[in-house]
């Protein structure tokens, strides 16, 4: 039997050996992933075809004249032509014999990551280029009216057509966090591993979402993936590949081999398997976290941003606990919120967790706010009693498990019973907002009531608007909307506010919350100018 080992030990003693920046890597890849997919002018047949000439013609010949040993030149080309080349990397063996029957050598991508820098390939890559090719344009001006030219690289062009919305893949925001990142990491080398142990007890390995950007980055750079790939002695051949779909069998034998060498569980939060299974999608996340580079809502002072994290729940029971089968039907185990939610009663008896394998028995999304989760352990009472009794809980509180490694962490809710907790670092989701009614108010944002006319010596209030407030995900007022329907005055017993006329209407935005007078009556937050 062989023996587990952690993923720490394999990352931290150097047992597999990555000589690139991942995190670094995977972030600007993310970055230019997502400008790709909002090039719509680079998805259309003809820009994807001229950019294959000017990367074969063009960019391949002068980038290995000015490549100097194994380092290399710091230059970047023109989008069209990087998104041809990232695509071509993705196949490594085909990228090294096209490289080794052209150049006679390996042409390597150099590592830049900051903006600045990058700006600075861009510009020196220009300028080579103008001296180089003075009749050919930096830029790609293909357009849909363009004339097809001849295709020489079939395969080329297959795989830039059929990568074209790769970042569908990576889009949620928690992938580039350096949290999540910095977790993903030690995975990817658990990956690398692993993978010469694939062909005697997996027929193909199955990789999660945060392996799979990892890997496709490493890839991305293909002299510091053919180096590393030789020291660590990695058959990739039974990886299955993106946009692949993959056996379900396959997939459990992945999870099995997983778990059999370090001990948890394959998946987790922001690392679900990726690719499609035969008659099941791939994972679609339920909650739609659309990402901007800016929050335009932060003028507003009185709005509190949300922050969402993923959370995923794992159980397993110890094998001897399997002659107990019998007696355990009366125990379960509950998941509970920390913080709010105190209604939130999530139920799993024991009897439907497996011995195994790791279950994820839980999938959530939930506010940073909560602080975490409580895991129960309880016996139903029998006969004529009714509920249960407590015999144990283990909390798992977010700030644990960000500085958990791989923000993931185990524990024994009770003997022979395995909980793993693992979540996604918490971004900024978008705004909940709710508007509930509220009383009507005078001209001057006042309720009408007695209270408001005491404190006004019985003057008057004068106008009628219909109010409403608008609370956040908390519960918290951040808005009073109100909108103008009668005029004049209102006092105990007098007369009726006249209507207002359609265009004569008006519709008044306050932020901020009431300011209570007395009890619930109040006046609507001051008007900015």
């Amino acid at each position: 039997m062989s023996v587990s080992r952690s993923l720490s030990e394999v990352s931290e003693r150097e047992t597999v050996g990555v000589s690139l920046d991942l995190v670094s890597a995977v972030r600007r890849n993310i970055g230019f992933l997502r400008t790709v997919n909002e090039s719509l002018w680079l998805h259309e047949r003809p820009a994807i075809v001229e950019a294959i000439r000017r990367y074969e013609e063009l960019w391949m010949p002068l980038v290995a004249e000015i490549s100097v040993g194994s380092t290399p030149p710091r230059v970047l080309p023109p989008l069209d032509v990087e998104w041809v080349w990232f695509c071509h990397t993705l196949n490594p063996v085909n990228y090294g014999q096209y490289c080794e029957s052209r150049f006679s050598k390996l042409i390597g991508k150099p590592t830049i990551f900051d903006e600045e820098n990058e700006e600075y390939a861009l510009n020196r890559c220009r300028e080579i280029w103008v001296l180089r090719y003075p009749s050919e344009p930096f830029e790609n001006e293909a357009n849909s009216e363009s004339p097809l030219p001849l295709v020489r690289n079939e395969d080329l062009l297959s795989e830039a057509l059929k990568q074209r919305t790769l970042y569908s893949k990576f889009s949620e925001p928690y992938m580039t966090e350096i949290m999540y990142l910095i977790a993903a990491r030690p995975r990817y080398k658990g990956f690398l591993y692993i993978l010469p142990r694939v062909s005697d007890k997996c027929s193909r390995f199955v990789p999660t979402g945060d392996i799979l950007i990892m890997w496709l980055t490493h890839q991305s750079y293909p002299t510091v993936y053919a180096e590393d790939m030789k020291e660590a002695k990695c058959n990739v051949s039974k990886v299955a590949r993106v946009w692949e779909t993959v056996e379900e069998e396959e997939v459990e034998e992945t999870k099995k081999l997983w778990e059999g060498t370090f001990d948890q569980p394959y998946e987790k939060a922001g690392g679900r398997i990726a690719l499609d299974r035969q008659g099941v999608p791939s994972f679609k996340p339920p909650v739609y976290w659309e990402v901007f580079d800016t929050d335009v809502n932060t003028k507003y002072k009185s709005l509190m941003p949300r922050f969402l994290l993923e959370v995923c729940m794992f159980a397993r029971l110890s094998p001897k606990m399997k002659p107990m089968q019998e007696k355990m039907t009366r125990d379960f185990v509950r998941l509970c919120a920390i913080r709010c939610h105190k209604e939130l009663k999530m139920d799993k008896p024991l009897s439907s967790i497996l011995y195994d394998s790791w279950q994820m028995v839980w999938h959530l999304y939930c506010e940073f706010g909560t602080r975490g989760l409580v895991i129960e352990f309880r016996h139903r009472g029998g006969g004529c009693f009714k509920g249960s009794k407590l015999k144990n809980a283990e909390a798992f509180f977010w700030n644990d498990l960000l500085g958990a490694p791989t923000l993931t962490l185990g524990r024994e809710v009770e003997q022979g019973v395995g909980i793993v907790s693992s979540i996604t670092p918490p971004v900024q989701a978008p705004y909940l907002l709710k508007c509930v009614p509220d009383r009507v108010t005078d001209d001057s944002g006042a309720m009408i009531s007695d209270e408001i006319l005491r404190m006004n010596h019985y003057r008057p209030q004068e106008g009628r608007w219909l109010s409403r407030t608008v609370l956040d995900h908390a519960g918290r007022g951040c808005f009073v909307v109100r909108i103008r329907v009668g005029g004049g005055f209102w006092r105990r017993g007098g007369e009726n506010p006249s209507n207002v006329k359609w265009e004569d209407r008006i519709t008044e935005i306050r932020e901020g919350s009431w300011s209570y007078v007395a009890g619930s009556i109040g006046r609507a937050p001051v008007q900015r100018k």
